[in-house]
């Protein structure tokens, strides 16, 4: 038996915003509830509205920039840096960049659609 598994194939999770979200580890790729991995790419002008999720965030920039909207303090964080948001905090992300956003999003516990509280658009 293996101790170890290679993920050559990560969850596409549909979305109608135009963000690539690749799910490696997580809820929807295999059923992991502790813990989601995914590599996302928001493009230009991206956003997501304010949510209030019920896991904590840790988000590494790869390339481009993101705006977080935290507690009403905009931040915007560039390639190389890294933020870990907790759990029960009132976010939003958004790309208002004029290139694409590639970035690393682990959550704990994993990703989930129950858990994410978006408020209304």
């Amino acid at each position: 038996m293996k101790t170890y598994h290679i993920q050559n194939a990560p969850f596409i999770v549909p979305t109608t915003d135009g963000k690539l979200i690749e799910e490696h580890f997580g809820n929807a790729t295999d059923g992991n509830t502790a813990i989601s991995i995914a590599k996302m790419i928001a493009p230009a002008g991206w956003s997501e509205p304010f949510q209030t999720p019920k896991f904590d965030e840790f988000t590494y920039i790869i390339k481009g920039k993101k705006q977080f909207i935290i507690d009403n303090e905009v931040l915007v964080l560039e390639a190389g840096q890294s933020i870990k948001i907790e759990k029960n905090t009132r976010v939003q992300y958004s790309n208002p960049f004029t290139v694409a956003c590639e970035y690393i999003a682990i959550c704990t516990p994993a990703f989930s659609m129950d858990l994410v509280n978006r408020e209304d658009e």
